[in-house]
């Protein structure tokens, strides 16, 4: 069950991958700025976060299977309209739909894992999920470029929705809900709401957000947004050749998170190696700022691939922090601060290319220096805002562990 899970996530990493292919087509079809780009690529992020405290409200309260189905099929409808849309609005309303139809998808997968699996093996299989699911990537790579040029953008979006309905059958058919004799199932609405108030109130909640918010928006960012531009603007790469990179960059990345998630060095010695990492990927992004040729660029791209997969140790971090009752609602939290971060990240180095380009700057250094420094600023936050309980010792009663 957790492998046809698994598919919608697929799905889900191709769609918010697909303006790094797209971006170029979809540039001369509709005159969009920098800006505008980063604000289409943003939308679907945007509507993807916001609506993570919802998904893991319905997951603790009706189950996985039933949130995703109900909600995936935005996902594939959003497809859609992207594909018929005649103006940057249309962009827009179909990139919020999809948005909103991927939302749980793999925020059910985590809280399946999370529930189904003995803690200390949470790191290894939601490392082996995470990579799994990251075959999504592939698609927006070298495939997708090829549909591009021999059909249309166009058909690229529709031939994304088909593979949802795919997925959604898939987990309709093979899917089926266990019977829950734990309280995640007896919750109602009111005390699933009343979990997130208690959840913030957690002083540690505010480092973990700080940190969400910025490391997996700079690796899709990248790869999401800004690795098709950089390479045609700057080393004048074609479409396909930018593809390949791209296929490339999303096979390190399969491979980061089950290798990462072996690797995870416990609850008492992670927080350390999670920073060590975050300032890693930035002098990473510091070096493609300065534009030292396109080997370095893909080289760059290649290692924030690998090394990003160090985000799997984020997930069991917030497991480690929260009591098991709260794993559902803990984990939509923090996957809402990741991608509403991408939103915000994508939106902000939209505005650095568009003033550089105003400054007669060139754009990608600014893109690239700017996630540098959110990189920094995201790890200094994290070490320096209030600690969870210390390793193993997650508090079963949240209001003890604020006061």
């Amino acid at each position: 069950m957790l492998l046809v899970l698994i598919t919608g996530f697929a799905l889900s990493q191709a769609f918010r991958t697909v303006a790094a292919i797209m971006a170029p087509p979809l540039q001369q079809a509709f005159a969009l700025t920098p800006q505008q780009l980063g604000l289409f690529a943003g939308a679907f992020h945007f509507s993807f976060g916001a609506l993570q405290l919802f998904m893991g409200m319905g997951i603790d309260v009706y189950g996985p299977r039933r949130t995703v189905l109900a909600v995936f099929p935005l996902a594939i409808a959003g497809a859609l309209v992207t594909a018929s849309a005649q103006s940057y609005a249309g962009l827009i309303a179909g990139q919020v739909l999809t948005g909103i139809g991927c939302a749980p998808a793999f925020l059910v997968c985590t809280v399946f894992i999370a529930r189904s699996f003995p803690a200390e093996r949470f790191s290894t299989v939601n490392g082996a999920a995470l990579g799994i699911g990251s075959v999504g990537l592939l698609m927006t790579g070298t495939p997708l470029a090829w549909i591009i040029e021999h059909s249309s953008w166009r058909a690229g979006f529709v031939t994304l929705a088909a593979c949802a309905a795919v997925a959604w059958l898939c987990i309709l058919l093979l899917v089926r809900e266990r019977p829950a004799a734990d309280e995640h199932r007896q919750a109602n609405v009111l005390q699933a709401l009343r979990g997130y108030g208690e959840l913030f109130r957690l002083p540690h909640t505010r480092g973990i957000i700080a940190l969400a918010v910025f490391t997996y928006a700079s690796f899709l960012s990248l790869r999401g947004l800004w690795l098709g531009p950089l390479l045609i603007e700057r080393h004048g790469f074609s479409l396909v050749g930018t593809g390949n990179v791209a296929l490339a960059v999303s096979l390190v990345g399969m491979a980061g998170p089950p290798l990462f998630g072996r690797l995870d060095p416990g609850d008492r010695e992670r927080r350390g190696w999670i920073t060590g990492f975050t300032l890693l990927c930035a002098l990473v992004f510091a070096a493609m700022a300065l534009d030292l040729g396109a080997f370095v660029d893909i080289a760059g791209a290649l290692a924030i691939g690998l090394l990003s997969g160090f985000i799997v140790w984020q997930y069991a971090d917030v497991r480690a922090a929260y009591p098991a009752r709260m794993t559902g609602r803990a984990m939509a939290v923090f996957t809402m601060a990741m991608f509403l971060g991408v939103a915000l990240m994508q939106w902000l180095t939209g505005l650095a290319a568009s003033a550089a380009v105003t400054l007669k700057v060139e754009p990608y250094g600014a893109v690239l220096a700017a996630i540098f420094g959110f990189l920094v600023i995201a790890a200094v936050a994290f070490q320096r805002l209030p600690q969870p309980p210390s390793a193993g010792k997650a508090a079963d009663d949240p209001a003890q562990s604020a006061a």
